[in-house]
């Protein structure tokens, strides 16, 4: 068959080193396919959507439209990472848990639950929440234990300030190469504790800690990430990275929010942490054919005698 006919042989990227996960009842081939985690927020001030989704029936009609939509992995948050007065436990808990138990009634999709803390945690994976999101890397040291005597995985996140604390004008030497070790210590931590690696995944956390430059350069250097040889997150959408680069309100960060992930697929990430469910399945389908991850839908344009 001429080469202008072929199927893709070969991905444009070298395979992960792991790159099959079971995840509750999903198992992924993150050596040929990127995982879109929508992003569903449970409380009143959420960054994007500021509180869009807060009522517990609006949140669970959110994550089954994700799911409809074609995500492979529903986030759901009841604490935001910004700074600001902590969230009791008892509160976060009752935010997060009716959702998971919910969403997991009516579908295998993987469930994240995106929180710090051990006893939120505990409960989420007792409700069908299969991976705990922690977007302060380890700030709890009890979060490893908890996720340890569970199936469940855990994403370990950079970032530096305590939860809900600012960190005014992070500086980095090198930025890529201290994400990278920090991740490499807490991975470290994490199995030290008992959690297999085939159970951890990595997330760099652009804009945590970070300004629009050293996000910039993250998402440039990916690769950095993606060669600690665990299935990177790339959480980039909305961010305000996106909006600094382009003078873009949140509401309009859409195209930005696709670029930023689509260069981040490239560079070796297969997971995109995305509030746009529908524009991020396509753009991570088309970017997944482009680097010979995947097959076209069908082929029709110039493939017979006839233009069709």
């Amino acid at each position: 068959m001429p080469p202008s006919e072929s199927s893709p042989s070969e991905p444009y990227l070298p395979p992960l080193r792991i790159p099959v996960r079971t995840i509750g009842d999903r198992t992924i081939d993150f050596s040929r396919r990127v995982a879109i985690m929508a992003v569903v927020n449970r409380t009143p001030d959420s960054f994007y959507d500021q509180g869009r989704t807060y009522a517990f029936d609006r949140a669970v009609d959110a994550c089954f439209e994700a799911v409809a939509l074609g995500a492979d992995w529903v986030d759901i948050g009841g604490a935001p990472f910004a700074p600001g007065e902590p969230i009791p436990v008892e509160e976060e808990v009752e935010r997060v848990v009716p959702v998971v138990a919910a969403l997991r009634a009516g579908s295998d999709v993987v469930i994240s639950v995106d929180t710090f803390d051990a006893e939120v945690a505990r409960h989420a994976i007792e409700a069908g929440a299969t991976v705990i999101n922690d977007t302060t890397g380890l700030s709890d040291p009890r979060l490893v234990e908890v996720v340890a005597v569970s199936a469940a995985t855990l994403v370990i996140t950079h970032s530096l300030a305590r939860p809900r604390t600012p960190y005014p004008r992070p500086h980095y030497d090198d930025v890529a190469a201290e994400v990278a070790a920090f991740l490499r210590d807490r991975v470290d931590r994490a199995t030290a504790a008992g959690i297999p690696e085939e159970r951890l995944i990595v997330d760099p956390g652009h804009d945590l800690n970070k300004n629009t430059l050293q996000s910039l350069e993250l998402t440039r250097r990916l690769r950095e990430i993606a060669d600690l040889g665990l299935p990177t997150v790339a959480a980039v959408s909305n961010k305000d990275f996106i909006g600094e680069t382009l003078d873009a309100p949140r509401s309009e960060r859409l195209e930005g929010s696709l670029a930023a992930a689509v260069v981040s697929i490239v560079n070796g990430a297969r997971i995109i942490r995305m509030h746009d469910v529908r524009a991020s399945v396509a753009a991570a389908r088309m970017t997944e054919a482009i680097l010979g991850l995947r097959e076209p839908a069908y082929l029709k344009h110039n493939m017979g005698d006839v233009n069709d």
